[in-house]
């Protein structure tokens, strides 16, 4: 129903502004690279790759000394197909370009002829295309069937983030909801196709959704209190600039609640999972039984998790953690500067949800199935009343056993 009320129908459209993402670009071909001298381009007023930025002081001396590169770039695709154009490659850009290699260019069609096109990165489609393949390979390999779901809802998810999430927060409809709805609709899909139309799913998927939930009001609670207004880097000023009206602050709220949603699954499921097992162990156990012994099994699941989430936002954050201890600025600063207090408040929220989603989905398992089968617990109540009179005729049939055992041997005597 969210789906249907929150449907965008598409991005809206906008002018483009030829800075950053948004930019027009084309596939391009290095056709022919030669050394030249770069005492000389730069005598000539010849200009480097556009976006990298040449070295000061005693490196652009080391520039002008040293030996450049002319790389011949044609257009692949576009209305300028075939259309070749030249740029320098200073010799300490991080990018050097070798020919026969395919990059991506950017077209600014209000710059002059010569200037319009400039190469912005390599293109990357073969690589990514192969990993994909070899991660997709393994998954199917290892989990068969099983893999193959996972894939199918893998699928499924970046169709519901690229048709529905992003389109609907461009139209304007509240992140917050727009995640809430994008991510119960993932979960809901990934689940079932993944694990089956059980009641074990159906827990999980209680518990997940009540997670989120409670992510979502921590979130907004703590980025008002904080005064994060989520506009902190380039992409996100761009963002705000082509449309003023979308809420930066409820942004970082839906990506906190995306963020934490992989998670949150492993953990849910896994928790139903271990509840279950345990029930199928010992049918006789109770629902109090069945939770103190799962809650046994999520605190090892919580700091494993926990540890994870926050490792992977510090490795996500790591070049802003190293300028800040380039800067030698005090952990107290560093803390306070809104780049870092995202990051921290994104971290803790989903660790607080990750955390109460243990004990609410081993409850929840608990419950459900120790009613699953009323009757199974008291036909295993009557077994221990029945095991001293088995005890009781073993040790009987032992004695026996051992009387005609000391019988025998002394008739051998």
């Amino acid at each position: 129903m969210g789906l249907v009320v929150l449907w965008p129908g598409g991005a809206p459209a906008h002018e483009r502004t030829g800075v950053g993402f948004d930019r027009q670009t084309q596939q391009a071909t290095v056709t022919k690279v030669v050394s030249v001298s770069c005492a000389s381009v730069n005598a000539s007023g010849g200009t480097p790759t556009g976006d990298t930025s040449t070295a000061e002081g005693s490196s652009a001396q080391q520039q002008a000394s040293g030996d450049c590169k002319r790389a011949t770039i044609r257009v692949d695709t576009g209305d300028d197909k075939g259309r070749t154009f030249t740029e320098i490659v200073q010799p300490d850009q991080s990018r050097q370009l070798e020919q026969g290699e395919k990059v991506v260019v950017a077209y600014e069609p209000s710059a002059p002829k010569d200037l319009q096109y400039s190469v912005t990165d390599v293109n990357r489609r073969i690589p990514m295309a192969v990993l994909a393949i070899i991660f997709a390979v393994a998954v199917v390999v290892v989990g068969r069937l099983r893999g193959v779901m996972a894939l199918v809802a893998l699928a499924i998810s970046f169709m519901v983030l690229n048709f529905f999430v992003l389109p609907a927060i461009l139209q304007g409809s509240n992140p917050l909801v727009v995640a809430v709805v994008g991510s119960s609709a993932i979960m809901l899909i990934a689940l079932y196709l993944c694990h089956g139309l059980s009641a074990r799913t159906s827990v999980a998927v209680l518990g997940t959704l009540i997670s989120l939930l409670l992510i979502g009001v921590l979130g907004s609670v703590f980025i008002d209190w904080a005064a994060l207004t989520g506009n902190t880097d380039d992409n996100t000023g761009l963002i705000h600039g082509l449309y003023p009206s979308i809420d930066m602050s409820g942004l970082l709220l839906a990506g906190i609640i995306i963020g934490s949603l992989g998670v949150l699954d492993d953990v849910t499921v896994t928790q139903t999972s271990a509840v279950w097992e345990l029930h199928e162990a010992n049918p006789a156990m109770g629902w109090r039984g069945l939770y103190r012994a799962g809650i046994r099994i999520g605190r090892d699941h919580i700091a494993s998790v926990v540890n994870t989430l926050v490792l992977a936002y510090a490795g996500a954050a790591l070049p802003l953690l190293l300028l800040f201890s380039i800067a030698q600025s005090s952990v107290g600063s560093v803390a306070n500067s809104e780049l870092v207090a995202e990051e921290i408040v994104r971290t803790l929220v989903g660790s607080i949800g990750l955390v109460a989603s243990v004990p609410v989905t081993t409850a929840l398992a608990a419950l459900v199935v120790s009613a699953d089968r009323p009757g199974a617990g008291k036909a295993h109540v009557a077994a221990p009343e029945a095991a001293p009179a088995a005890a009781v005729g073993a040790t009987a049939a032992g004695g026996s056993a051992q009387a005609r055992g000391g019988r025998g041997r002394r008739r051998k005597r």
